[in-house]
C-alpha cells in the first residue's frame, strides 16, 4: 500500500522560508516522478515542482527562483525548499508521486504566508 506524508508546513511572514517533506511508503521509489500541487480556497490544484526519476525538474513560473524541488532515492523523501514566500503561496501543498496510471497522493499540509 502506498503511503506519502507530508510535513513542514506552517505560518511564516512573507519573506520568510519553509521546508516541506514527503516521505513514501513506495515500491522502488527512485523510478517514480515525484511532485508538489498546491491548492488556495477557491482555486483548482496546480503544479508546483516536479522531479523525475532521473532528477529533471520543472516549476510553475511562480515559483522559479523561490523554491527548489530535491528527492533522495535512499531515504524514500522528496522536500520542497521554498523560499521568498509571498501571501499568494498561501495554499494546502500536496506531495504527488506518478509513475504511468498510477498516481498517489498525500494528505497535504497547510502552508500560510502573512503580510
Amino acid at each position: 500500500q502506498v503511503q506519502l506524508v507530508e510535513s513542514g508546513g506552517g505560518l511564516v511572514q512573507a519573506g520568510g522560508s519553509l521546508r516541506l517533506a514527503c516521505a513514501a511508503s513506495i515500491s522502488i521509489f527512485r523510478i517514480y516522478t515525484m511532485g508538489w500541487y498546491r491548492q488556495a480556497p477557491g482555486k483548482e490544484r496546480e503544479l508546483v515542482a516536479r522531479i523525475t526519476s532521473v532528477g529533471s525538474t520543472n516549476y510553475a513560473d511562480s515559483v522559479k527562483g523561490r523554491f527548489t524541488i530535491s528527492r533522495d532515492n535512499a531515504g524514500s523523501t522528496v522536500d520542497l525548499q521554498m523560499n521568498s514566500l509571498k501571501p499568494e503561496d498561501t495554499a494546502i501543498y500536496y506531495c504527488n508521486a506518478n509513475l504511468l496510471s498510477n498516481n498517489y497522493w498525500g494528505q497535504g499540509t497547510q502552508v500560510t504566508v502573512s503580510s
